[in-house]
Formats: structure tokens, sequence, C-alpha cells
């Protein structure tokens, strides 16, 4: 039978220590909020849509939009030859697009445009964000696939039908009620009502404007929203600005859930989009507008954020760095002093 040797199990966890931490987890940590309250009532039907917001259980969703340098990230991991079509070539030659492609198919390689890594990601399907759900639910490693785990795509699918969440799943596009009760629910109770905007506000929001490398003007407090084409700036009639500079957030904590760009989410047996963009008027960025759009398809004002219906632990590089050294440091001492030294 083999011994048990902490001499080699402390030379293991030096060497893990000392692996890149995109071989251990996305490097680049996701930043939650909870929604709570559940079983929480519906909002009453605004025309011409039904009721939304119900949600049964408690989840989480990310607290910012999916950025350019988080897409960047999963590019760089998993689209070298970029087989399922990951990059919209308009990333790179439109101004409002925040990412460009290198080097030929097979060596592909990916960076953000100038001040653009911090802006929400754009020119993104359904498809997309389905597969940024696969990788990160397996693990966001270079060898993480993006075909199957939250979602199954056969095929290697790219267009039709969106599939359904698998059962289990940890990282996935909201559902409509999540997505609506994450940006307008009040809160504090499970009858606790809906606000008409993101911003924790029934007044439409003013429009921010924004400075020279694309922050929006209200920083992360009050009831702004990057709306009504007024963020001005890298020569652009409106753009999209920084993530959690466009004012206050949800009453749980997510931001730019009005306006920026339009995200993503699953209706019962469909796909659609909520909150409004850079370029949309008012009633855009309100509870009350909704829209069913092809999966497929990839305009430069649609977006996305993921959900999780429970708390996904991340790796801090310097975090774990730390902790490793502790074990490997203490296991280095248990060895001396079984052997004397």
């Amino acid at each position: 039978m083999a011994r048990f040797s902490l001499k080699a199990f402390s030379l293991w966890l030096a060497a893990l220590a000392c692996l890149p931490l995109g071989s251990i987890a996305n490097a680049e940590p996701i930043q939650w909020v909870t929604v709570g309250d559940p079983g929480n009532t519906a909002d009453t039907p605004k025309a011409p849509n039904p009721p939304a917001g119900a949600v049964a259980t408690s989840f989480q969703i990310m607290k910012y939009e999916f950025t350019n340098q988080r897409y960047i990230d999963f590019l760089n991991a998993v689209a070298a030859t970029d087989t399922y079509s990951l990059y919209n070539a308009s990333m790179g030659s439109d101004a409002r697009g925040g990412i460009t492609q290198s080097g030929l198919s097979g060596a592909f390689t990916y960076l953000a445009k100038t001040d653009m890594g911090d802006k929400p990601v754009n020119f993104v399907s359904w498809f997309d964000a389905a597969r940024v759900s696969n990788w990160y639910q397996n693990g966001a490693t270079p060898s993480s696939s993006t075909e199957d785990g939250a979602y199954t795509l056969v095929g290697g699918q790219t267009t039709g039908t969106a599939p359904a969440v698998n059962p289990g799943a940890t990282f996935y596009v909201p559902t409509e009620d999540q997505w609506y009760k994450a940006a307008y629910y009040k809160g504090g109770g499970t009858s606790a009502g809906y606000w008409n905007y993101a911003t924790q506000s029934d007044s439409a929001p003013t429009a921010v404007t924004a400075d020279s490398t694309g922050n929006g003007s209200a920083g992360s407090t009050g009831n702004f929203a990057n709306y009504d084409t007024t963020a001005d700036w890298n020569s652009q009639d409106g753009n999209v600005t920084t993530v959690g500079t466009n004012g206050g957030p949800s009453a749980y904590g997510a931001f730019d859930m009005s306006g920026n760009v339009y995200e993503w989410n699953d209706f019962t047996g469909d796909t659609g989009l909520r909150g409004g963009a850079w370029s949309s008027p008012a009633f855009n960025v309100s509870s009350s507008f909704s829209i069913s759009y092809n999966p497929s398809s990839e305009p430069y004002f649609f977006g996305f954020r993921l959900a999780s219906p429970v708390s996904v632990p991340e790796i801090d590089p310097n975090g774990l760095s730390a902790v490793l050294g502790l074990i490997v440091g203490g296991l280095g001492f248990l060895e001396r002093r079984r052997y004397g030294r």
C-alpha cells in the first residue's frame, strides 16, 4: 500500500499556487447580488404584457452587466478558432463595439479597445450568453465546454429555438420573472410592490451624459440612467457607458437595469429583452416595455447579465495564493516535526 507523503502533497500544493488563475477559475470574479423575498406577488399587468416578477425562490443576479473585458476573458479561453461565431466583427469595426480580434483562425486573440473594457458587451446573441453560461458552469477554464452544462446546444446550434435551461444549472440567462423582480421589485416582503424604473423610482430617470472616456455623469447614486442618446463620447451621438456609473441600483443592488444595453432574458418558451438601451426613449427603460426577439440577433444595443440559483464561490488570485501558502507552510512544519528537522 502506498504511503501518504506530506512532502509530496506540499510540493503539489506549491505547484498549484503557481498556476495561472485561468487554469483554476475565471480571472475576474463575478459580483452577485441576492434577490430574496421568495414567493413574492407578481406585478399588475401593463398592457400588452402579462403579470411578471413573481419568483418562488431566492436567487442571485450579476450586480453589473457583462462587460467587454469579461467577454474577452471568455473569448481568449475558448475562441482561438471561433467555431461558434462568438465574436461579431462589428465589435471591432463599429465605434460602439469594444473588442478587437487579431491573428489567424486557430490562433485568434482578443483585446479591449481603448476605454471599452469596462463597458457592457454588445453585438451578442442569446446563444452567446448561453455559451458563456455553459463555460462558467463547467469551470471557466480553456478546456471548459461551451456546448452543454447549463444549456444543451446540439450540433453547434447558433440559430433556431433557444433550448430550455437544464435542471441544476448554476449559471444561466435569467427568466423574465427573475430579471423583472431584480430590476423593479421594492423588496422587504412578499407584497412590497414594484417601481416603474430600475432606479427605485416611479418617475423617469434623468438621462446621463458622459466624460471623454465613457464614464456616466451620475456615478452610482440617484435617479439617472443611460438612455435617450445623451451619453455622447468617442465621437458618437449616444454610446454605452461604464457599468455602474449611470445612477443608483435597483432595490437589490443591481446597476444599469434601466438603460445602457437591452439584456437578454428567457420568456416562457421564448427569448426576450428588457431594460432599454443608451438609444431608447423613457418608455423602453421602464417596467412597461418588453420585447420578444430572435435569439440569434446581435444588434449593437443587446447585452446580458447572468443569474444563479445559489451562492457560487469565486477564487481570488491573491486570496488563493495566501491560503495555499499557509497550507504549504503548515505542512512543511509538520514534515520537519515528523523527521526531527
